[in-house]
């Protein structure tokens, strides 16, 4: 048995310097969970590969992990909190910073109201332990309506379809890759993104999997991705008309009487009734608006259901355009009805050994709307399109403060320009980053936390994600001094601060400062699935994939406790995923709630969009993209991760760039509603004709960043052309992809 500090490396000549040491961590800079050996010196960061010893990642890690040295090494990092005084930046106390922001904040809420402050939350905090599980404290401290994250330029259409179909908002099935027949990806490209909503460490070699035990990967996306160049079959698809190649799957299932769901039936008793919302979308009616052929659309659906097991996956890109919570709820209909839902090979539920999920919030929904455009809120959260109308917008509850939490919204939500606009007349602003960005700039005072190898880690998201049971705790890999602070530190100092100058009680803070995120964690081990205070009987059931194939870790996932993680730093295996209904249904019945009155009714906006004779069909459209070696805005300041030719480029089809006269390397004018861009012209055959695509996350070129590499490579900032009133009207989910634009050759 070990601890996260083993394999003690002594130096050839005792004393000449301190001993090296290998750690045993998780690289937090996607979903993924890879877990890493990182070789240190003291404080010195020596090298960082993958754990082989890690049961679900076996050793593998993508080029980002070694971008978590550079995160602890960048110069350009701040370790204090910083004071806007003038145009200078002034290094102050932490007491002084959380005095000042509290008072500010309390000031501007007196004056103004509570809805006042507004809260923006980036992605960064759903890898954090300690935000996850203390920043709400601030949160709820603050009492304000006005909250807004990165959920809405990204994953809320999942969350609201979970939340309707089986009660909880994260309670969000996962492709069972590890032993499906049949793999159908719609807007998504893992090998990219390492998996997202399906916390998958090598993807590349479980997606091979599938085509050796004979099986098929299909791919769906308006670009050849990595993933579609490794499939068996990859489809262009006009961007935004995923939800008819849906409703023309769903009608292929009935015509073809293809349903395979007699067992789901009673949990979901009118299953079948789906038949009459789909009669209308034959093929052949949609074919030509998807630029997907009829008889292709039919032998999809005959495949997938001539599979011994199948699921079909739809991700970014079938979420962040006009349909994209219909189109994530027709995604579910279909495997279901196919039979493929908590099914072996099939969309499986998890069985996390840390499980939030039952003393979290289920979701609230419709209790309020957005102030001046009436978007709904959802979970307590606006969408991120109105925050900017929000800002501007005069009147009772407009927004006259932000505090920002590890986000950089000025980059990554649409309108920036409109949006940096309103950032420009508020009247106070607080950042949680430990950089400069093009967001923090405005701020009049950031606190920095530390970076991800600075601290403990449990993943309490992603483990809720992950393609197969598995637990892990990772220790800090290196110390930090005592002017250094932790996320939670900050969120739980503010947070009572601002109750105390409200008049409420603070007596309860000092058991949390005792706790601390690593006791909530014990707690939830101890009472979960595999704790031994759990309270239910979790005994195997006939329905328990056993067959051979169970943990690797023996029975060492029984007892589960903090302690026990922690002498496991590799992690411990908790075997595959099992087959869980009724109990992983949240309603208090057990039944699925398929909601055919909220989510049905999107067919008439279907029809409206798609089949009025006013489209154009011809207007050329804007997708984004990724790359594996960039996550979203965070890591542009990493040398080793922006080398190389420029990745920020306009792809096009050739046809297309002989449309317009452009030649590779010309620099193309990009004009939507909102705004326009100038971008380098990549011409490729990998994106269907009418398509152009830029990545998302880059723009670094506005003055007062402290980004010295990013600085280097600015890019171009997709979301200058992104329209902030075009949106999803089932979520207000932004509508990143399928975006119209006009181009120019400079």
């Amino acid at each position: 048995m070990v601890n996260s500090e083993q394999n003690v490396v002594k130096s050839e000549q005792s004393g000449v310097s301190p001993e090296q040491k290998l750690h045993y961590s998780t690289c937090t800079l996607c979903e993924a969970m890879c877990g890493i050996e990182v070789a240190t010196q003291g404080n010195r960061i020596l090298s960082i590969k993958g754990d082989k010893n890690n049961p679900f990642s076996e050793g593998h890690v993508c080029p980002k992990a070694s971008a978590l040295k550079d995160l602890y090494d960048d110069p350009d990092r701040l370790k204090r909190p910083v004071k806007k005084v003038g145009d200078e930046w002034q290094e102050i106390p932490w007491s002084e910073a959380f005095d000042y922001v509290a008072e500010k904040l309390h000031h501007t809420q007196s004056i103004h109201g509570k809805d006042a402050v507004g809260v923006y939350l980036g992605n960064p905090n759903a890898h954090n332990m300690g935000a996850i599980l203390f920043g709400p404290y601030f949160y709820r401290a603050l009492e304000s309506h006005n909250r807004y994250s990165a959920t809405s330029v990204d994953q809320l259409p999942h969350h609201i379809v979970s939340r309707r179909l089986f009660g909880h908002m994260s309670q969000i099935p996962i492709p069972d890759i590890d032993h499906t027949q049949h793999f159908v990806i719609i807007g998504g490209n893992p090998l990219a993104s390492n998996g997202s909503i399906m916390t998958v460490p090598n993807v590349k070699k479980r997606l091979k999997g599938v085509q050796k035990r004979g099986g098929k990967v299909v791919v769906i996306d308006p670009k050849r991705t990595d993933t579609a160049d490794l499939s068996c079959e990859h489809y262009f698809i006009r961007p935004g008309s995923d939800v008819l190649l849906l409703l023309a799957m769903l009608h292929v299932v009935f015509e073809k009487q293809l349903h395979n769901a007699e067992a789901l039936l009673p949990y979901a008793e009118d299953l079948y009734d789906v038949k009459g919302y789909v009669k209308d979308f034959s093929p052949e009616t949609v074919s030509k608006l998807t630029g997907i052929e009829a008889s292709q659309i039919t032998q999809l659906v005959i495949d997938f259901c001539s599979a011994d097991s199948a699921v079909c996956y739809g991700r970014m890109g079938a979420s962040v355009q006009a349909f994209g919570t219909f189109t994530q709820y027709l995604i579910m209909l279909f495997n279901m009805l196919t039979g493929n839902l908590d099914r072996r090979g099939g969309m499986m539920f998890t069985q996390p050994a840390a499980n939030l999920l039952p003393v979290s919030s289920k979701g609230s929904m419709g209790g309020y709307r957005s102030r001046v455009r009436g978007l709904p809120a959802f979970a307590g959260e606006y969408p991120v399109a109105c925050l900017a109308e929000e800002i501007l917008t005069p009147g009772e509850g407009q927004i006259k403060a932000m505090v920002i939490g590890a986000g950089n919204p000025l980059v990554t939500t649409p309108n920036t320009e409109q949006l940096e606009r309103a950032f420009s007349q508020l009247d106070f602003v607080v950042s949680v980053d430990f950089y400069i960005t093009e967001t923090s700039r405005h701020a009049d005072i950031i606190l920095p936390p530390v970076t991800p190898l600075e601290r403990d880690h449990y993943d309490v998201v992603f483990h809720n994600f992950a393609v197969r049971n598995y637990a892990t705790y990772s220790e800090a890999v290196v110390n930090i001094d005592d002017n250094q602070l932790n996320d939670w530190q900050i969120y739980l100092s503010l947070a009572e601060r601002l109750d105390n100058l409200n008049g409420k009680r603070t007596a309860h803070y000092e058991a949390l400062w005792q706790k601390q995120p690593k006791g909530v964690i014990d707690d939830l081990l101890k009472s979960g699935q595999y704790g031994g205070h759990a309270s239910i009987n979790h005994s195997v059931s006939e329905n328990t994939i056993t067959d051979g194939e169970t943990s690797s870790n023996g029975n060492c996932g029984d007892n589960l406790s903090l302690d026990k993680l922690k002498a496991y730093p590799h992690g411990i295996d908790l075997g595959p995923l099992q087959p869980a209904l009724p109990d992983a249904v949240f309603h208090e019945d057990k039944k699925i709630k398929l909601d055919f009155d909220y989510f049905m009714p999107d067919i008439a906006r279907v029809k409206t969009h798609f089949f009025e004779p006013m489209r154009n069909q011809n207007q050329m459209v804007l997708i984004g993209r990724r790359h594996i070696k960039t996550n979203n805005s965070w890591l542009h300041n990493s040398p080793r991760m922006v080398k190389g030719n420029n990745r920020c480029t306009l792809q096009l089809h050739p046809a297309d760039a002989d449309n317009y006269a452009v030649n590779e390397g010309d620099m193309v004018k990009v004009t939507s509603r909102v705004g326009h861009v100038l971008v380098e012209a990549e011409i490729t055959d990998s994106i269907m004709p009418g398509v152009v695509s830029i990545p998302h996350g880059w723009g670094h070129n506005k003055k007062g960043i402290k980004l010295g590499v990013a600085s280097q490579y600015p890019g171009v900032n997709t979301n200058i052309l992104t329209d902030e009133m075009q949106v999803d009207t089932l979520s207000g989910n932004s509508v990143l992809n399928g975006v119209p634009v006009s181009l120019e050759r400079v």
